[in-house]
């Protein structure tokens, strides 16, 4: 008992002396100053204290030098800011939301009810915890004549919250909704940072407030440390861990911050050689998700460089890469296509990536970043930029991009271009999952995605976790996909508990890529899933750019039984000829059709929320093959002639022939034709027989022809010509047999 009783004593002791920033409790200016570190206390002492004022003294000044920017020059751009971005009138309407809503000493634990007397839900006080609308409420403060009870209300939460965590009445993170959350916190932390240095020179923002802003960050960085001591898969983990680094190098004259930055770094570094591919792109496949990493990654970049302290360079190519990514899937018009879990703006049929991009371009001076620049950076983003950044923004070197067709083959996005002239084609292919954390990914497997003349045409939507509709735009119908039997892609439909109106698929169709091709005159792309295997059907989808024309989309189904199989194709549709021909006509008259070469028995439209799309079906079929021309066209002269029995597609000549009692389909323009279901067909005098039907595409030029099965299967071909040998060779989905006319 003696020997318990010492070893106690000496641990008790030992607690004592090795003084540190706790995370279950926020310091008091005396425990602040006991967690200083020895130089920075030996800085800072008059005889033998340190004082109050000292102290916030000294952490006003080592802002002016470590934040984005001296906080000494809000008033300067505070007016460039309402000058430029003329949004007072919303970040006072969204202050007042916040302020309507909630009590200044709130509650952090459900139940309770919003100032109205109604409930809050989760998904609420996910918002309330994030303090996403404080810093509404002091750009408010500003505007609103300096009026103090702005300051006031943000300082009273900030500590209802410090009351909360005291006595244990807050959400907890194993409930779901948890205050202290990686993600929630922070973000909360980085709001509270924002505006933090925006209230440094205000009067009403005293010493003491500015201390308990310090003391409670402090505890957010000890709780954030403490329980991220392991990578986990995410941008809720990356998020707090950018914060965690920014309060490391902002405080490091605590003790303890040191490891905080340690962790920070050590945990950031894993997600960007786990989460960013190879090819650039975040691993959850998603555009928003994507920009957002972009964010959490620049806000430690910068202040790194803004203290001098050096980042490996992996830091710096990976966050490069990030935009690069974004301008090789960036449409003709600027934008982006919209993939999987966006949700900036619900419905909308693109993503606007401009102001990332300027981000881009502030931190790397890339002119072909810069040709995707607005004038300036994201509202909230303006106030973590430095002076040199701001002077940037008044001239901006802008290149037109040089990327062509292209794949992202880790994240498997497949782009097929024609070029960056305002009404160019493009066309993007989602082939991928990601295997540990597709939570954020859509029923959207080979879906497609077009632009030209500068229209979606066929677009994919946003959407937004809180409405009650977020599963069906989750899901398949709302996409340009291939379905059996209306048999949605995403399975095991699960909402996230709490109730934030987050969703996820539990089961979703594992892809295959079978080949990628591209070339001067034609793309291909031909792919695999697995998501109709549990009603017995096999299927495959080919694509294939003919390049400054059209596309072709071919879906093959396979089974022992009869089934209905479907196209989706999204967008507003009228019926040309029946389920065989569909048009969309924009505003300026361009549009597009939807040719099918196989006869198909059905068209059925449906839609929500304004947006519409067209199935096209074909009943009771073991073995079907949709063969689609996707033909966007500019003026009404220039459209499929829907009276005409024999379609000319802009010089291509489409053609249903029979050989061997065997129907096979032709497109054929000049030296140049693109054969499906053929097994034995005769071009420029030589006749060409395939182990089976198969697609194929011949080229012929001066006595030179090229064949390249465009199937899903490997094909031996067997070329002859009369007085000729024959000679075969076997072929694999996307390879090319060169050889020279048999004359010669």
């Amino acid at each position: 008992m003696k020997n318990t009783l010492i070893l106690f004593l000496i641990g008790f002791s030992t607690v004592l002396c090795a003084q540190h920033i706790p995370s279950n409790t926020v310091l008091e200016f005396n425990e602040l100053v006991s967690v200083l570190k020895p130089e920075t206390k030996a800085k800072l002492k008059e005889g033998n204290n340190i004082t109050e004022k000292h102290l916030v003294a000294y952490f006003r000044e080592s802002f002016t030098k470590r934040f984005f920017y001296d906080y000494r020059t809000v008033a300067q751009r505070l007016k460039f800011y309402n000058e430029k971005y003329k949004n007072s009138e919303e970040h006072k309407n969204r202050a007042q939301d916040h302020i309507s809503k909630f009590k200044d000493s709130t509650q952090w634990i459900l139940p309770f009810n919003y100032l109205s007397g109604d409930p809050v839900n989760a998904y609420a006080l996910r918002h309330l915890a994030r303090q996403h609308k404080m810093a509404d409420i002091i750009l408010t403060y500003f505007n609103e004549d300096r009026n103090a009870e702005y300051i006031k209300y943000f300082e009273t939460q900030m500590r209802s919250l410090n009351t909360a965590l005291k006595s244990g009445a807050y959400e907890k993170i194993e409930d779901g909704n948890g205050v202290y959350e990686v993600f929630r916190s922070g973000y909360r932390i980085l709001n509270w940072l924002w505006i933090h240095n925006l209230i440094l020179n205000e009067e009403e923002y005293s010493d003491k407030d500015q201390l308990t802003t310090i003391a409670t960050l402090l505890q957010h960085g000890q709780h954030l440390y403490e329980r991220n001591q392991e990578f986990q898969p995410g941008n809720h983990q990356t998020r707090g861990m950018s914060a965690l680094a920014m309060l490391s190098i902002l405080f490091r004259d605590f003790e303890g911050t040191d490891l905080w930055y340690n962790r920070a770094m050590q945990r950031l570094g894993e997600h960007l050689d786990k989460e960013i591919h190879d090819d650039g792109f975040q691993f959850e496949r998603s555009v928003h998700y994507h920009m957002s990493d972009i964010n959490n990654y620049y806000y430690v970049y910068q202040l790194a460089k803004i203290n001098d302290i050096s980042i490996d360079t992996a830091w710096k190519d990976k966050l490069e890469g990030l935009f690069t990514t974004l301008a090789k899937i960036a449409y003709p018009d600027k934008s982006a296509p919209v993939l999987q879990d966006d949700t900036e703006i619900p419905w909308a049929e693109t993503n606007d990536i401009s102001k990332i991009m300027t981000l881009g371009y502030l931190l790397f001076e890339d002119p072909e970043f810069g040709y995707f620049a607005s004038d300036n950076v994201k509202e909230r983003m303006y106030w973590f930029l430095n002076q040199k950044q701001l002077d940037l923004l008044q001239n901006i070197e802008r290149k037109k991009p040089s990327y062509e067709s292209l794949s992202l083959p880790s994240t498997n996005y497949y782009v097929m271009r024609e070029g960056w002239n305002a009404n160019d084609k493009m066309m993007i292919i989602s082939a991928g999952l990601d295997k540990d954390k597709p939570d954020h990914q859509h029923g959207d497997m080979l879906g497609i995605q077009a632009m030209a003349n500068g229209h979606a045409i066929l677009p994919n939507y946003q959407v937004r976790y809180s409405l009650e509709d977020f599963e069906l735009f989750k899901n398949s119908l709302v996409k340009n996909v291939a379905l059996v039997d209306n048999e949605l892609q995403g399975k095991q439909w699960t909402s996230n508990k709490g109730g934030s109106g987050f969703g996820k698929f539990g089961n979703l169709p594992t892809p295959t890529v079978i080949n990628w091709t591209t070339n001067k005159g034609y793309d291909l792309f031909i792919g695999k899933h697995d998501g109709f295997k549990n009603v017995g059907v096999s299927y495959s989808r080919q694509v294939i750019f003919i390049k400054n024309d059209f596309w072709i989309v071919k879906d093959n189904f396979s089974s022992d039984e009869q089934h209905e199989y479907t196209q989706i194709w999204q967008g507003h549709y009228t019926t040309e000829n029946g389920s065989n021909l569909l048009r969309a006509t924009a505003p300026d008259a361009s549009g597009h059709d939807i040719l099918q070469l196989n006869a198909t028995d059905s068209v059925t439209t449906s839609g929500s929320r304004g947006k519409n799309w067209s199935q096209v079906s074909k009943l009771n079929e073991k073995d079907f093959s949709f063969l689609t021309v996707i033909y966007p066209y500019k003026g009404y002269d220039n459209r499929i002639d829907e009276i005409s029995e024999v379609p000319i597609l802009n010089g291509w000549n489409i053609s249903t022939s029979s050989s061997q009692g065997e129907k096979f389909t032709s497109i054929q323009k000049e030296n140049t034709a693109y054969f499906f279901d053929a097994s034995n067909i005769t071009f420029k005098e030589v006749e060409i027989n395939s182990s089976k039907n198969a697609d194929f595409l011949i080229q012929y030029e001066e006595n030179n022809f090229r064949i390249t099965a465009i199937g899903t299967n490997q094909i031996t071909f067997t070329i002859s010509k009369p007085k000729s040998k024959k000679i075969s060779k076997t072929l694999s989905p996307g390879e090319t047999w060169e050889f020279y006319s048999l004359n010669h």
